[in-house]
C-alpha cells in the first residue's frame, strides 16, 4: 500500500475530514446537554489539518492561558488527542456545570478541576466514538491528564512526542452555546501516520486518489 502524504489531500478529502468534525462536535454537544440537563447549541465547527507547530497560534498564541486535557489513543487508531479550553471558556463551562451565575469569576477549586477533567473525558469520548463509528476502527482513550498553563507549555508534551507519532494534527474548533453563555472548545487529534492512513482508507480515500 502506498503511503499517503497528507500535504496532497484535496478539497474533497478535507470535506470528509470536516464531516468527522461536524458529527463529532454534534455528539459532544449532545453529551454536554445531557450532563447539565440544558439545551446546547453549537456553531459550525472550524476544521483544519495543519502542522502541529502552528496549533498554538490558533489557540491565541503560546502565552495564552489554557486548560488542556490529554489522552493517549490505543486500538486500531493510535496517537494522541487533546481537548483544550481557553481560560474564559473554562470558567464559563465550570459555571454551567456547577450552576453558578454566568458572570462568576470564582477561582477554580479541586472539585472544579475534577469536573473539567470529567467533562473533557466525556466530550473527547463522544468525539472518538463518532470517529470509530464512521470508520469501523477501534479507538480507546487513556485516563485523561489535565494541566493548566500557557498554550506553549501545554502543547510541549505532545510536541515532544509528535516526532514519534506524526507532524500533522486535525484541529477542530467548536463553539458550544447555552443561552448567552459561550464555550469555545478545541479538539486536537494527532494520529500516528499509519493510523491516519487507516482513517482515510476507511472513509473511502484510496492512495490512488491522492
Amino acid at each position: 500500500m502506498a503511503k499517503m502524504d497528507v500535504d496532497q489531500l484535496n478539497m474533497m478529502h478535507l470535506d470528509i475530514l470536516r464531516e468527522i468534525g461536524n458529527i463529532g462536535s454534534g455528539n459532544a454537544a449532545t453529551a454536554l446537554a445531557k450532563l447539565i440537563n440544558k439545551k446546547i447549541d453549537i456553531g459550525v465547527p472550524k476544521v483544519k489539518l495543519l502542522e502541529f507547530k502552528y496549533v498554538a497560534d490558533l489557540l491565541g498564541g503560546a502565552e495564552t492561558e489554557v486548560i488542556g486535557i490529554l489522552f493517549n489513543l490505543s486500538g486500531e487508531i493510535t496517537g494522541m488527542m487533546m481537548f483544550v479550553l481557553d481560560q474564559p471558556s473554562a470558567q464559563a463551562l465550570v459555571n454551567l456545570l456547577m450552576g453558578r451565575e454566568s458572570n462568576s469569576k470564582e477561582p477554580f477549586t479541586e472539585i472544579d478541576f475534577s469536573a473539567l477533567q470529567e467533562i473533557g473525558n466525556i466530550l473527547a469520548g463522544s468525539y472518538l466514538s463518532s470517529l470509530a463509528n464512521l470508520t469501523n476502527l477501534s479507538v480507546s482513550p487513556s485516563i485523561p491528564h489535565m494541566a493548566q498553563d500557557m498554550a506553549g507549555a501545554i502543547l510541549s508534551v505532545p510536541a515532544i512526542e509528535f516526532g514519534k507519532i506524526g507532524d500533522k494534527a486535525l484541529f477542530i474548533e467548536t463553539e458550544f452555546m447555552q443561552g448567552q453563555d459561550e464555550v469555545a472548545g478545541y479538539f486536537i487529534l494527532i494520529p500516528e501516520m499509519r493510523s491516519f492512513n487507516k482513517i482515510l482508507l476507511a472513509l473511502g480515500i484510496s492512495s490512488n486518489g491522492i
